[in-house]
């Protein structure tokens, strides 16, 4: 039988040789969708070299592996990593990792193989920037080793004998006072977004979860909605809405539209883009200095001053606890999450 296009085939040479059967692969086509061939290797039977092509087909990689450079490693990563996720989803994963691929520039053309744990452990050391960004250079190497593991491309990850810097910084997330709150308020209607804000303090949303909030998960007249990404415990969570930002919920709502905050087209709207020409514009408008996640830590702060109920709080943030043993709500369950919400 005809072997598939571009799987390669096994031919055998004239002559008398010691490997007379070539195994032949396609490496690319050319401007005019022909094929172009590279030998994989010269074997004593048909047999072998049919094995060989086979193994190979199994495993791509493993031909060129003495000879891939981190960036080459790096480009087959991202793309089997993001091969099936669309182009406006993920977006601040994706930029994370570009980011942290532009600062290990020192490694681009060094050979995978070769690289070591004082490498790695050196960009590090020498990297300027802060402990965020040191951290996600680690994730990187971290993924990139597993993905290279899996394909067997190298057979030690180097990566995890790195040692990370202790973070001096601290956390530099505050919460929004009651002012700052007041002022939000006083702004709704004045200001774009404005509203946004106001929903994630008082719902303990992550910002990256409010823009995937869909308008058919929310029930206005029952308080609550279902969302949440993340974690086991925050995904597809109920979330009851306070009454303060009922009518802000309902105003966002359109049947037309399927998510709750979408672009100036009515789509999906990215987290880049909320940041970047919201978020950041609003806070200039207003005069304050939050990122979107202090809204969060916001509510947090609120409830625990509240004294609200500890498990509540962990199901409506969306925390994994002892105490929650399911994902299933009942009305009690729902009625219970009201009552601690609306203790703000």
């Amino acid at each position: 039988m005809k072997n598939p296009n571009g799987y390669g085939s096994v031919f055998k040479l004239s002559g008398k040789r010691r490997r007379p059967f070539a195994v032949r692969i396609t490496v690319g086509w050319d401007d005019e969708g022909k094929q172009q061939y590279d030998y994989l290797g010269y074997y004593a039977s048909r047999k072998e070299a049919m094995v060989a092509l086979a193994e190979y087909n199994e495993n791509p990689y493993a031909l060129e592996s003495t000879k891939i450079t981190f960036a080459s490693m790096y480009q087959m990563f991202y793309k089997e990593k993001f091969k099936n996720i669309p182009n406006h989803k993920e977006k601040s994963s994706k930029n994370g990792y570009s980011a942290a691929y532009n600062h290990s520039k020192d490694l681009h053309e060094m050979r995978f193989i070769d690289i070591k744990t004082s490498h790695l452990q050196d960009l590090i050391d020498k990297c300027e920037k802060g402990h965020g960004t040191k951290r996600k250079i680690k994730v990187l190497f971290n993924q990139m080793y597993k993905f290279a593991m899996k394909n067997d491309m190298v057979s030690k990850d180097y990566s995890k004998y790195i040692v990370m810097p202790k973070n001096e910084s601290g956390s530099n997330r505050s919460p929004f006072t009651q002012h700052e709150i007041n002022l939000l308020w006083d702004n709704i209607g004045h200001i774009e977004d404005v509203d946004t804000a106001l929903i994630m303090i008082y719902s303990g949303l992550r910002p990256g979860e409010l823009i995937e909030i869909k308008n058919k998960d929310i029930h206005l007249k029952e308080r609550h909605f279902r969302g949440g990404i993340k974690t086991a415990a925050g995904k597809n969570r109920i979330i009851p809405i306070h009454k303060k930002i009922h009518t802000l919920i309902e105003k966002r709502m359109d049947p037309e539209n399927e998510y709750l905050i979408v672009n100036q087209d009515n789509k999906h709207l990215s987290y880049y883009t909320y940041y970047h020409n919201r978020w950041k514009k609003m806070m200039e408008q207003l005069g304050l200095n939050h990122k979107p996640h202090d809204c969060r830590h916001t509510f947090a702060t609120l409830m625990n001053n509240a004294e609200a109920n500890k498990v509540a709080i962990q199901r409506i943030m969306g925390h994994a606890s002892k105490d929650i043993t399911d994902k299933v709500y009942t009305h009690k369950d729902i009625e219970q999450l009201l009552i601690a919400i609306d203790m703000l």
